[in-house]
């Protein structure tokens, strides 16, 4: 899948998260990231990807926040917006304190890549939270029945929360919560999807395997890696992008120093390192 691939499938999700079953689903999303934001602190909160117009983030207590456009779209936005993509993001590394990515993963033709992008510009125990749909659901059994049409959500690639959480071990982070929703048939229903609406008060009474999707919290480790006196040259010096010195350091007095506002970079002044 290319980048103007994604754009476009992700601009078809727009669509789907406006039917009746998007609607339902990412209201419930809506709350369970909103009952999670306040618990999440620092400097930088960045959001790759936007679903709906509605703002996402308003919950959160970290006053400096920004989203990655990965769609190109026209959804009005109440935050500061840098035009990229979800796996070469244009920031420095060990920067944000917190990133969200709302149903990215599925639509990536590497996601593994995006991952390793957010594990790049998270500070050492910095936040991720994903949301993603479940393979293995009734939202799964209608994809499997849909997969030879070409529409939203169906054509992405769910992503199961087994293989999410190996994913995220390997690059060093921590599954701190997992929630689970949205156990009815993606009907495009609005008055059978209320009468269903008890299901989601029985799902989780089976463990949260059959929710049609789910929201992921984890935590970046702190490196335990024996630092290595480097050597110095007087060689150039590569340039910085992006929030530059925003790490969070004490200073010689012991004093935690509040770091700058995010640095734009455009899209053309960025040079993505290739990825093995």
């Amino acid at each position: 899948m290319t980048g103007q691939m994604t754009a476009t499938s992700r601009k078809g999700l727009h669509q789907w998260f406006q039917s009746p079953t998007g609607r339902v689903l990412l209201e419930l999303e809506e709350d369970i990231i909103a009952s999670r934001l306040p618990s999440l602190f620092g400097y930088h909160l960045l959001q790759v990807g936007q679903l709906s117009a509605k703002d996402m983030l308003s919950g959160s207590l970290i006053l400096q926040r920004h989203i990655i456009d990965i769609d190109d779209s026209q959804i009005d936005c109440a935050h500061p917006r840098i035009r990229s993509r979800a796996d070469c993001l244009p920031v420095a590394s060990d920067s944000i304190d917190v990133v969200m990515l709302p149903h990215v993963l599925e639509f990536e033709t590497h996601p593994h890549e995006a991952l390793r992008e957010v594990q790049r510009v998270l500070v050492a125990e910095g936040n991720l939270l994903i949301t993603g749909f479940n393979p293995w659901s009734m939202m799964g059994l209608w994809r499997t029945v849909l997969k030879g049409r070409n529409t939203m959500p169906w054509r992405g690639q769910f992503l199961g929360l087994n293989r999410v959480r190996d994913w995220l071990a390997l690059l060093g982070f921590d599954v701190t919560a997992v929630d689970t929703f949205f156990f009815r048939p993606p009907l495009q229903n609005s008055k059978l999807m209320a009468k269903l609406n008890g299901m989601e008060s029985f799902g989780p009474r089976l463990g949260g395997v059959l929710a049609g999707a789910y929201v992921i919290a984890a935590k970046k480790r702190i490196s335990t890696l024996t630092p290595i006196k480097p050597r110095w040259s007087s060689g150039r010096r590569l340039a910085s992008v992006g929030l530059a010195n925003t790490s969070v350091r004490a200073g010689s007095s012991g004093h935690r120093r509040i770091p700058p506002h995010l640095t734009v970079v455009h899209a053309a002044d960025l040079v993505c390192r290739k990825k093995v």
